[in-house]
Protein backbone atom coordinates (compact mmCIF):
# COMPACT_ATOMS: atom_id res chain seq x y z
CA UNK A 1 0.00 0.00 0.00
CA UNK A 2 1.31 3.42 -0.97
CA UNK A 3 1.98 6.05 1.64
CA UNK A 4 2.07 9.60 0.24
CA UNK A 5 4.27 12.04 2.06
CA UNK A 6 5.29 15.52 0.95
CA UNK A 7 8.47 17.46 1.61
CA UNK A 8 9.78 20.83 0.59
CA UNK A 9 13.16 19.27 -0.11
CA UNK A 10 13.76 15.59 -0.76
CA UNK A 11 17.33 14.28 -0.90
CA UNK A 12 18.23 10.94 -2.46
CA UNK A 13 21.39 9.69 -0.75
CA UNK A 14 22.70 10.02 2.80
CA UNK A 15 26.39 9.99 1.99
CA UNK A 16 28.81 12.90 2.08
CA UNK A 17 26.73 14.99 -0.36
CA UNK A 18 23.27 14.32 1.07
CA UNK A 19 24.18 14.90 4.71
CA UNK A 20 26.22 18.03 3.92
CA UNK A 21 23.45 19.61 1.83
CA UNK A 22 20.82 18.79 4.48
CA UNK A 23 22.98 20.19 7.29
CA UNK A 24 23.73 23.41 5.41
CA UNK A 25 20.07 23.90 4.49
CA UNK A 26 19.06 23.43 8.13
CA UNK A 27 21.70 25.96 9.17
CA UNK A 28 20.17 28.50 6.78
CA UNK A 29 16.52 27.71 7.55
CA UNK A 30 15.65 25.41 10.44
CA UNK A 31 11.96 25.34 9.45
CA UNK A 32 12.44 23.55 6.14
CA UNK A 33 10.58 20.25 5.83
CA UNK A 34 13.21 17.84 4.52
CA UNK A 35 13.80 14.11 4.12
CA UNK A 36 16.74 11.95 3.13
CA UNK A 37 16.17 8.62 1.37
CA UNK A 38 19.06 6.37 2.45
CA UNK A 39 18.92 2.60 3.02
CA UNK A 40 22.25 2.17 4.85
CA UNK A 41 22.50 1.87 8.64
CA UNK A 42 26.14 2.96 8.59
CA UNK A 43 28.02 5.86 7.06
CA UNK A 44 31.65 5.34 6.09
CA UNK A 45 34.47 7.82 5.61
CA UNK A 46 35.64 6.10 2.46
CA UNK A 47 38.76 8.25 1.83
CA UNK A 48 40.37 6.46 4.80
CA UNK A 49 40.01 2.99 3.23
CA UNK A 50 43.36 3.53 1.49
CA UNK A 51 44.89 3.97 4.95
CA UNK A 52 43.11 0.82 6.14
CA UNK A 53 44.65 -1.04 3.20
CA UNK A 54 48.03 0.45 4.09
CA UNK A 55 47.89 -0.56 7.76
CA UNK A 56 47.50 3.01 9.11
CA UNK A 57 43.82 2.87 10.06
CA UNK A 58 41.34 0.32 11.41
CA UNK A 59 38.13 -0.14 9.44
CA UNK A 60 36.03 0.51 12.55
CA UNK A 61 37.59 3.98 12.79
CA UNK A 62 35.98 4.93 9.45
CA UNK A 63 32.32 4.32 10.37
CA UNK A 64 29.52 6.05 12.28
CA UNK A 65 25.81 5.26 12.55
CA UNK A 66 23.67 7.08 10.01
CA UNK A 67 21.15 8.05 12.67
CA UNK A 68 23.78 10.14 14.45
CA UNK A 69 24.66 12.10 11.31
CA UNK A 70 21.28 13.02 9.81
CA UNK A 71 20.58 16.59 10.97
CA UNK A 72 17.98 17.13 13.69
CA UNK A 73 14.56 17.73 12.17
CA UNK A 74 15.32 15.93 8.89
CA UNK A 75 13.24 12.80 8.25
CA UNK A 76 15.24 9.65 7.54
CA UNK A 77 13.45 7.43 5.00
CA UNK A 78 15.35 4.17 5.41
CA UNK A 79 14.63 2.77 1.97
CA UNK A 80 15.98 2.54 -1.57
CA UNK A 81 14.90 5.07 -4.20
CA UNK A 82 13.55 3.08 -7.12
CA UNK A 83 11.84 5.52 -9.47
CA UNK A 84 12.22 9.25 -10.10
CA UNK A 85 9.27 10.99 -11.77
CA UNK A 86 10.36 14.63 -12.19
CA UNK A 87 7.30 15.47 -14.28
CA UNK A 88 5.10 14.82 -11.23
CA UNK A 89 7.66 15.73 -8.54
CA UNK A 90 7.60 12.25 -7.06
CA UNK A 91 10.04 9.57 -5.96
CA UNK A 92 8.93 5.99 -5.39
CA UNK A 93 10.94 3.74 -3.07
CA UNK A 94 11.53 0.00 -3.12
CA UNK A 95 8.80 -0.58 -0.54
CA UNK A 96 6.26 1.13 -2.82
CA UNK A 97 5.98 4.39 -0.90
CA UNK A 98 5.60 7.56 -2.93
CA UNK A 99 7.16 10.83 -1.78
CA UNK A 100 6.29 14.23 -3.21
CA UNK A 101 8.74 17.10 -3.28
CA UNK A 102 9.04 20.75 -4.20
CA UNK A 103 12.81 20.45 -4.71
CA UNK A 104 14.80 17.29 -5.32
CA UNK A 105 18.52 16.77 -4.66
CA UNK A 106 20.00 13.62 -6.24
CA UNK A 107 23.25 12.37 -4.73
CA UNK A 108 23.14 8.60 -4.03
CA UNK A 109 26.79 8.04 -4.94
CA UNK A 110 27.99 5.54 -7.48
CA UNK A 111 27.71 1.78 -7.90
CA UNK A 112 30.58 -0.60 -8.52
CA UNK A 113 30.22 -2.96 -11.45
CA UNK A 114 32.02 -5.99 -10.03
CA UNK A 115 30.52 -8.21 -12.73
CA UNK A 116 32.22 -6.31 -15.55
CA UNK A 117 35.50 -8.04 -14.68
CA UNK A 118 35.03 -11.77 -15.22
CA UNK A 119 36.03 -13.83 -12.19
CA UNK A 120 36.55 -10.84 -9.90
CA UNK A 121 33.55 -11.20 -7.61
CA UNK A 122 34.32 -14.78 -6.64
CA UNK A 123 38.07 -14.10 -6.35
CA UNK A 124 38.00 -11.11 -4.00
CA UNK A 125 39.39 -11.55 -0.51
CA UNK A 126 41.46 -14.64 -1.15
CA UNK A 127 44.67 -15.79 -2.83
CA UNK A 128 46.04 -12.27 -3.09
CA UNK A 129 43.08 -10.67 -4.92
CA UNK A 130 41.92 -7.51 -3.13
CA UNK A 131 40.46 -4.01 -3.43
CA UNK A 132 40.13 -0.95 -1.19
CA UNK A 133 36.90 -0.02 -2.95
CA UNK A 134 34.95 -2.43 -0.76
CA UNK A 135 35.08 -2.05 3.01
CA UNK A 136 35.22 -5.80 3.62
CA UNK A 137 38.38 -6.09 1.54
CA UNK A 138 40.42 -3.09 2.71
CA UNK A 139 41.75 -4.98 5.81
CA UNK A 140 42.60 -7.91 3.52
CA UNK A 141 44.70 -5.56 1.39
CA UNK A 142 46.93 -4.89 4.39
CA UNK A 143 47.02 -8.58 5.27
CA UNK A 144 48.08 -9.36 1.69
CA UNK A 145 50.80 -6.69 1.70
CA UNK A 146 52.17 -7.92 5.04
CA UNK A 147 52.28 -11.55 3.90
CA UNK A 148 53.78 -10.80 0.49
CA UNK A 149 56.96 -12.75 -0.11
CA UNK A 150 57.91 -11.35 -3.52
CA UNK A 151 56.82 -11.89 -7.11
CA UNK A 152 54.48 -9.74 -9.19
CA UNK A 153 52.16 -7.22 -7.53
CA UNK A 154 49.64 -5.59 -9.88
CA UNK A 155 47.62 -2.45 -9.18
CA UNK A 156 44.89 -1.54 -11.68
CA UNK A 157 43.09 1.60 -12.84
CA UNK A 158 39.84 1.08 -14.82
CA UNK A 159 38.40 2.72 -17.91
CA UNK A 160 35.59 5.21 -17.31
CA UNK A 161 34.44 7.01 -14.18
CA UNK A 162 35.97 6.22 -10.81
CA UNK A 163 35.67 7.42 -7.22
CA UNK A 164 38.89 9.22 -6.29
CA UNK A 165 41.12 8.76 -9.35
CA UNK A 166 44.21 8.87 -7.16
CA UNK A 167 43.27 5.92 -4.93
CA UNK A 168 44.48 3.14 -7.27
CA UNK A 169 48.06 4.44 -7.12
CA UNK A 170 48.06 5.59 -3.46
CA UNK A 171 47.89 2.01 -2.19
CA UNK A 172 50.59 1.02 -4.68
CA UNK A 173 53.06 3.50 -3.20
CA UNK A 174 52.29 2.33 0.34
CA UNK A 175 52.74 -1.30 -0.74
CA UNK A 176 56.05 -0.48 -2.41
CA UNK A 177 57.42 1.02 0.80
CA UNK A 178 56.02 -1.83 2.89
CA UNK A 179 57.75 -4.35 0.60
CA UNK A 180 61.01 -2.42 1.07
CA UNK A 181 60.64 -2.51 4.86
CA UNK A 182 59.87 -6.23 4.73
CA UNK A 183 62.97 -6.91 2.65
CA UNK A 184 61.13 -8.30 -0.37
CA UNK A 185 61.21 -5.28 -2.70
CA UNK A 186 64.24 -6.51 -4.66
CA UNK A 187 62.43 -9.68 -5.63
CA UNK A 188 59.17 -7.88 -6.45
CA UNK A 189 57.92 -6.55 -9.77
CA UNK A 190 55.29 -3.84 -9.25
CA UNK A 191 53.00 -3.18 -12.21
CA UNK A 192 50.58 -0.27 -12.53
CA UNK A 193 48.08 -1.39 -15.19
CA UNK A 194 46.38 1.85 -16.16
CA UNK A 195 43.47 1.83 -18.64
CA UNK A 196 44.14 5.48 -19.49
CA UNK A 197 47.20 7.05 -21.10
CA UNK A 198 48.59 9.06 -18.19
CA UNK A 199 49.30 8.92 -14.46
CA UNK A 200 46.88 11.72 -13.55
CA UNK A 201 44.47 13.96 -15.45
CA UNK A 202 45.95 17.28 -14.25
CA UNK A 203 49.30 18.05 -15.93
CA UNK A 204 50.80 19.90 -12.94
CA UNK A 205 50.43 16.77 -10.79
CA UNK A 206 51.00 14.23 -13.54
CA UNK A 207 54.68 15.15 -13.95
CA UNK A 208 55.73 14.56 -10.30
CA UNK A 209 53.83 11.25 -10.30
CA UNK A 210 55.70 10.14 -13.41
CA UNK A 211 58.94 10.95 -11.59
CA UNK A 212 57.80 9.00 -8.51
CA UNK A 213 56.98 5.80 -10.40
CA UNK A 214 60.33 6.07 -12.13
CA UNK A 215 62.13 6.59 -8.82
CA UNK A 216 60.32 3.66 -7.26
CA UNK A 217 61.01 1.46 -10.31
CA UNK A 218 57.33 0.74 -10.94
CA UNK A 219 56.41 -0.71 -14.32
CA UNK A 220 53.56 1.44 -15.69
CA UNK A 221 51.53 -0.18 -18.47
CA UNK A 222 49.20 2.34 -20.09
CA UNK A 223 46.07 1.34 -22.05
CA UNK A 224 45.77 -1.86 -19.98
CA UNK A 225 42.18 -2.37 -18.83
CA UNK A 226 41.52 -5.38 -16.58
CA UNK A 227 38.72 -7.56 -18.01
CA UNK A 228 39.22 -10.94 -16.31
CA UNK A 229 40.88 -12.67 -13.37
CA UNK A 230 41.71 -16.37 -13.42
CA UNK A 231 42.32 -17.21 -9.75
CA UNK A 232 43.16 -20.88 -10.39
CA UNK A 233 46.21 -19.89 -12.47
CA UNK A 234 46.73 -16.44 -10.89
CA UNK A 235 46.41 -14.69 -14.23
CA UNK A 236 45.04 -11.23 -15.01
CA UNK A 237 43.70 -10.55 -18.52
CA UNK A 238 43.89 -7.00 -19.88
CA UNK A 239 42.34 -5.43 -22.95
CA UNK A 240 44.93 -3.27 -24.67
CA UNK A 241 42.88 -1.82 -27.53
CA UNK A 242 41.91 -2.93 -31.03
CA UNK A 243 40.65 -6.26 -29.72
CA UNK A 244 44.02 -7.31 -28.29
CA UNK A 245 44.49 -8.84 -24.86
CA UNK A 246 47.51 -9.41 -22.64
CA UNK A 247 47.83 -11.99 -19.84
CA UNK A 248 50.00 -11.21 -16.81
CA UNK A 249 50.61 -13.63 -13.96
CA UNK A 250 50.30 -12.14 -10.47
CA UNK A 251 51.12 -13.01 -6.88
CA UNK A 252 48.89 -10.23 -5.59
CA UNK A 253 46.54 -7.87 -7.40
CA UNK A 254 44.74 -4.78 -6.10
CA UNK A 255 41.76 -4.08 -8.36
CA UNK A 256 40.10 -0.71 -8.86
CA UNK A 257 36.83 -1.82 -10.49
CA UNK A 258 34.69 -0.06 -13.12
CA UNK A 259 31.92 2.17 -11.76
CA UNK A 260 28.70 3.71 -12.99
CA UNK A 261 25.48 5.34 -11.78
CA UNK A 262 22.65 3.36 -10.22
CA UNK A 263 20.10 1.79 -12.55
CA UNK A 264 17.20 3.84 -11.16
CA UNK A 265 19.01 6.99 -12.30
CA UNK A 266 19.99 5.60 -15.71
CA UNK A 267 16.36 4.65 -16.35
CA UNK A 268 14.92 8.01 -15.27
CA UNK A 269 14.29 11.23 -17.23
CA UNK A 270 16.94 13.05 -15.15
CA UNK A 271 19.81 11.08 -16.73
CA UNK A 272 21.93 12.15 -19.67
CA UNK A 273 22.98 9.71 -22.42
CA UNK A 274 25.79 8.34 -20.25
CA UNK A 275 23.45 7.75 -17.30
CA UNK A 276 24.59 10.61 -15.04
CA UNK A 277 22.24 13.16 -13.47
CA UNK A 278 22.26 15.85 -16.15
CA UNK A 279 23.10 19.12 -14.40
CA UNK A 280 24.64 22.45 -15.34
CA UNK A 281 28.33 22.22 -14.46
CA UNK A 282 28.31 25.60 -12.70
CA UNK A 283 24.94 25.83 -10.91
CA UNK A 284 24.41 22.08 -10.30
CA UNK A 285 20.81 22.65 -11.43
CA UNK A 286 19.23 20.09 -13.74
CA UNK A 287 19.32 21.13 -17.38
CA UNK A 288 15.58 20.42 -17.87
CA UNK A 289 13.93 20.18 -14.44
CA UNK A 290 14.69 23.44 -12.67
CA UNK A 291 13.64 22.18 -9.21
CA UNK A 292 16.07 19.25 -9.43
CA UNK A 293 19.73 19.45 -8.43
CA UNK A 294 22.54 16.94 -8.57
CA UNK A 295 25.99 16.75 -7.00
CA UNK A 296 28.55 14.19 -5.98
CA UNK A 297 29.49 10.98 -7.73
CA UNK A 298 26.18 10.44 -9.57
CA UNK A 299 26.18 13.87 -11.21
CA UNK A 300 27.38 14.81 -14.69
CA UNK A 301 29.74 17.44 -13.22
CA UNK A 302 33.00 17.02 -15.18
CA UNK A 303 35.31 16.84 -12.20
CA UNK A 304 36.81 14.23 -9.88
CA UNK A 305 34.36 12.17 -7.86
CA UNK A 306 35.68 12.97 -4.37
CA UNK A 307 34.30 14.13 -1.03
CA UNK A 308 36.47 17.23 -1.40
CA UNK A 309 34.62 18.18 -4.59
CA UNK A 310 31.34 17.82 -2.69
CA UNK A 311 32.67 20.30 -0.12
CA UNK A 312 32.51 23.00 -2.81
CA UNK A 313 29.47 21.67 -4.69
CA UNK A 314 27.17 21.53 -1.64
CA UNK A 315 27.15 25.28 -0.81
CA UNK A 316 26.31 26.04 -4.47
CA UNK A 317 23.36 23.62 -4.41
CA UNK A 318 22.14 25.05 -1.09
CA UNK A 319 22.40 28.69 -2.19
CA UNK A 320 20.68 28.00 -5.51
CA UNK A 321 17.80 26.06 -3.96
CA UNK A 322 17.22 28.88 -1.47
CA UNK A 323 17.35 31.40 -4.32
CA UNK A 324 14.63 29.47 -6.20
CA UNK A 325 12.52 29.28 -3.05
CA UNK A 326 12.72 33.07 -2.93
CA UNK A 327 11.71 33.38 -6.61
CA UNK A 328 15.23 34.40 -7.60
CA UNK A 329 17.50 33.07 -10.35
CA UNK A 330 20.25 30.74 -9.11
CA UNK A 331 23.49 32.75 -9.20
CA UNK A 332 26.03 30.69 -7.25
CA UNK A 333 28.66 28.97 -9.37
CA UNK A 334 30.84 25.91 -8.79
CA UNK A 335 34.27 26.22 -10.41
CA UNK A 336 35.04 22.51 -10.58
CA UNK A 337 37.22 22.47 -7.46
CA UNK A 338 38.37 18.99 -6.51
CA UNK A 339 41.06 17.72 -4.22
CA UNK A 340 42.93 14.44 -4.26
CA UNK A 341 45.48 13.93 -1.47
CA UNK A 342 47.94 11.77 -3.43
CA UNK A 343 49.66 9.57 -0.87
CA UNK A 344 53.07 8.76 -2.32
CA UNK A 345 54.42 6.78 0.64
CA UNK A 346 54.25 6.64 4.43
CA UNK A 347 54.55 10.23 5.66
CA UNK A 348 54.39 11.71 2.15
CA UNK A 349 51.48 13.26 0.26
CA UNK A 350 50.97 15.60 -2.69
CA UNK A 351 47.85 17.65 -2.01
CA UNK A 352 46.43 17.87 -5.53
CA UNK A 353 43.79 20.62 -5.70
CA UNK A 354 42.49 21.90 -9.03
CA UNK A 355 39.53 23.34 -10.96
CA UNK A 356 37.66 22.63 -14.20
CA UNK A 357 40.48 24.15 -16.23
CA UNK A 358 42.97 21.81 -14.52
CA UNK A 359 44.67 24.73 -12.83
CA UNK A 360 46.19 24.02 -9.39
CA UNK A 361 44.15 25.64 -6.59
CA UNK A 362 46.33 25.20 -3.49
CA UNK A 363 44.79 25.92 -0.09
CA UNK A 364 48.24 26.47 1.41
CA UNK A 365 51.05 28.89 0.48
CA UNK A 366 53.28 25.99 -0.59
CA UNK A 367 54.19 24.41 -3.93
CA UNK A 368 51.30 21.92 -4.28
CA UNK A 369 53.22 19.58 -6.59
CA UNK A 370 55.73 18.55 -3.90
CA UNK A 371 55.51 15.54 -1.58
CA UNK A 372 55.11 16.80 1.99
CA UNK A 373 54.90 15.33 5.46
CA UNK A 374 52.52 18.12 6.49
CA UNK A 375 50.05 17.08 3.78
CA UNK A 376 50.27 13.45 4.99
CA UNK A 377 49.25 14.71 8.43
CA UNK A 378 46.37 16.65 6.85
CA UNK A 379 45.24 13.51 5.00
CA UNK A 380 45.57 11.14 7.94
CA UNK A 381 44.38 13.23 10.86
CA UNK A 382 42.86 16.57 9.90
CA UNK A 383 40.60 15.73 6.94
CA UNK A 384 38.76 12.90 8.77
CA UNK A 385 38.19 15.16 11.78
CA UNK A 386 36.92 17.97 9.57
CA UNK A 387 34.66 15.58 7.68
CA UNK A 388 32.86 14.30 10.78
CA UNK A 389 32.92 17.51 12.83
CA UNK A 390 32.57 20.29 10.28
CA UNK A 391 31.44 19.19 6.83
CA UNK A 392 28.66 16.80 7.87
CA UNK A 393 27.42 19.35 10.39
CA UNK A 394 27.05 22.06 7.78
CA UNK A 395 29.90 24.16 9.24
CA UNK A 396 32.69 26.04 7.49
CA UNK A 397 35.35 23.79 6.02
CA UNK A 398 37.70 26.46 4.68
CA UNK A 399 41.45 26.18 5.40
CA UNK A 400 41.49 29.55 7.20
CA UNK A 401 39.28 28.02 9.87
CA UNK A 402 41.47 25.00 10.52
CA UNK A 403 45.08 25.87 9.73
CA UNK A 404 45.73 26.07 13.48
CA UNK A 405 45.37 22.27 13.54
CA UNK A 406 48.47 21.86 11.37
CA UNK A 407 51.87 21.21 12.95
CA UNK A 408 54.31 24.09 12.48
CA UNK A 409 56.16 22.60 9.53
CA UNK A 410 56.51 23.42 5.86
CA UNK A 411 57.87 20.04 4.86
Amino acid sequence: MSNNSSFQILIIGGGAAGITVAAQLKEKNSNLKMAIIEPSENHYYQPAWTLVGGGEYLLEDTVKHQQNLIPYGVTWIKDYAENIDPDHNQVTTKTGNIYNYEYLVICPGIQIDWDKIKGLKESLGKEGVTTNYRKENAPYTWETIQNFKGGTAIFTFPAGAIKCPGAPQKIMYLAEEAFTRQGVREKTNIIYANATGKMFGVPAYCKPLEEIVQRKNIDVKYAHNLIEIKPETKEAIFATGEGNTVTIKYDMIHVSPPMTTYDFIKQSPVANEQGWVDVDQYTCQHTKYKNVFGLGDSSSLPTSKTAAAIRKEAPVVVANILALMNQKTPQNKYNGYACCPLITGYGKTIMAEFDYDKNPLPSFPLDPTKERESMWLVKKYILPWLYWNRMLKGKSFEPDSWRFLLPKTSK
